[in-house]
């Protein structure tokens, strides 16, 4: 009898990665979770600012920004007790191990309102050093560096590892080709995130759901917060246990699908007090629905 697998998800933030300039970079990792999965657009609905805060919290807690009450970059006021993060919420209520590695303040620490991850297992926070392009590259070297680590060695359930540097460089420079780079240096650094769960020792008795999802999209000239397309056009990424290879989502995907499929991936039914906005991913292959 074939030993039972254990199932794990890698989930990895990407901030401010515009959907439409991907198919003119060299982004061959990203382009490997979609071709042994999906890449998907997501548009950010009409009550949802598209600033990182609203986003990544819809994603993480997988309920709408009039749930989580976290409506921009300051999160104070929010409802995160109520409506805590999957990585929170799968260590305190389940025991799981969870894992949680970022450089932006409030995703992790107490500060403008935060932190958005209150308390997984394991938390990695890299501050940069300034607020230049440089110094956010380095701090996502860093945390990469480290995440590797974990993901390489640790028996970790559920992780979020987050990428900064592009938004921050769009920020900074505009949309041109510094920003273009530091897109193609994220996915430089998933690769090595992927390549580090591949290494585990037990990897061949692991199934492993990985998910990519970036938050907002930004203005020509860098900047985010209103209605454009550009700016509500997000993206999710996914392969995995369920997932067909090339075969497309059956529905628009959200951004509250993330953290429901990051239970789906572990085989886990989200307890009946806490009701998702979110629903799993799947795909469809000539007209019928792979199953998850």
């Amino acid at each position: 009898m074939d030993e039972p697998r254990t199932r794990r998800v890698l989930v990895v933030g990407i901030d401010g990665v515009r959907l439409d300039l991907l198919d003119a970079l060299a982004t061959p990792h990203l382009d490997s979770v979609r071709d042994a999965g999906f890449l998907a657009p997501v548009l950010i609905d009409e009550q949802t600012p598209t600033m990182s805060g609203p986003c990544w919290a819809t994603i993480v807690t997988g309920v709408h920004v009039g749930k989580h009450g976290i409506w921009n970059n300051d999160f104070t006021g929010h409802r995160l007790g109520v409506f805590p993060d999957f990585a929170t919420r799968l260590a305190r209520m389940l025991g799981r191990k969870t894992f949680v590695a970022a450089g932006w303040d409030p995703l992790v620490l107490a500060r403008d309102g935060g932190p958005l991850f209150s308390a997984p297992t394991r938390l990695l926070y890299v501050s940069p050093d300034a607020h230049t392009a440089e110094a956010w590259e380095q701090a996502d070297e860093e945390i990469t560096v480290d995440a590797e680590v974990v993901l390489r060695r640790d028996p970790i359930d559920a992780a979020f590892v987050y990428l900064g540097a592009a938004d921050e460089t769009a920020h900074l420079h505009g949309c041109g080709p510094r920003y273009r780079d530091s897109i193609e240096n994220a996915d430089a650094r998933l690769g090595r995130l992927l390549d580090a769960v591949r290494e585990r020792a037990e990897y061949e008795l692991e199934d492993w759901t990985v998910v990519v999802v970036t938050d907002h999209g930004h203005v020509d000239e860098g900047g985010h917060g209103a209605r454009s397309v550009p700016e509500r056009t997000a993206w999710i990424a996914a392969c995995g246990p369920g997932l067909a290879p090339g075969v497309a989502p059956d529905r628009e995907l959200r951004h509250v699908d993330v953290a429901a499929q990051v239970f789906a991936g572990l085989g886990i039914e989200p307890d009946r007090h806490w009701t998702l906005d979110g629903r799993p991913f799947a795909t469809v292959r000539d007209g019928e629905t792979v199953a998850r």
